[in-house]
């Protein structure tokens, strides 16, 4: 995604966690620039006081919302309110929604429909709808810990605990992938692999399984080889390929 699009952050404070702001701001930053930040909750509440100092350090605006009605959710319908408003204010090229609430499902979908870049942010229990109704889901858990990798000392053994396995249905999606962007050789650039995973399975991300970046991801998977070659242009990154072993 280009870093300079302008981006509008709605977080559901009902339904994401305080300690994981600091990591998640940082991600978003990766994807374009926050120009709107906004945070949905009934500020009354305790259980939202955490928030609190987490809001000032970060320039997040508190949006009080009211539960009027015992089950209901507000929050949920101001989020989407202020959504479209956003939306039509033309101010933003994209949105990132940070829940882990099927609800949104439909206001991610709207918001593509309208040309709108949609990065949705949650815990590994956002149900599938919703992750697949945005261009891009991070696990918020997957931020944490590679916060606490760089700043602790756990041991190798129990930080892969944490992470997912490369199961035979993933390696199937990467092959077919690589298949999907190879040249008559079979060589795919790992750049066009990597944007066709994501178009694929919003959800895909290297770090669920314990891999910075996809490039080592692909290379610890003993069914893919994996070539680097000299930039033609003139850059200083060499360009990485990947392909199907025979």
């Amino acid at each position: 995604m280009d870093k300079d699009l302008n981006l509008a952050v709605l977080i559901d404070g009902d339904n994401i966690p305080s300690a994981y702001v600091k990591e998640m701001m940082e991600e978003i930053a990766k994807y374009g620039n926050p120009s709107i930040r906004r945070i949905y909750g009934d500020w009354t509440k305790p259980n939202l006081s955490k928030w609190k100092n987490m809001l000032l350090e970060n320039a997040i605006t508190p949006v009080q919302q009211y539960a009027y009605t015992s089950g209901k959710n507000a929050t949920d319908s101001a989020m989407i309110i202020d959504a479209m408003d956003i939306l039509y204010s033309g101010k933003v090229e994209g949105f990132c929604l940070v829940s882990s609430d099927s609800d949104f499902t439909r206001l991610a979908t709207r918001l593509r429909e309208a040309g709108m870049k949609v990065i949705g942010i949650g815990e590994k229990k956002t149900p599938e709808p919703f992750i697949v109704a945005c261009d891009r889901f991070i696990y918020i858990e997957i931020l944490k810990q590679a916060e606490e990798k760089e700043s602790s000392n756990k041991t190798a053994k129990t930080r892969k605990s944490d992470d997912e396995k490369i199961t035979n249905k993933v390696i199937k999606l990467i092959s077919a992938t690589i298949n999907d962007c190879a040249d008559e050789d079979g060589w795919a650039f790992l750049g066009d692999v990597g944007s066709l995973l994501q178009k694929k399975q919003p959800n895909f991300d290297s770090r669920n399984y314990g891999f910075q970046k996809l490039t080592p991801m692909i290379s610890s998977i003993n069914k893919f080889e994996v070539e680097q070659r000299e930039n033609q242009r003139g850059g200083k990154y060499k360009l990485i390929y990947v392909r199907n072993k025979d």
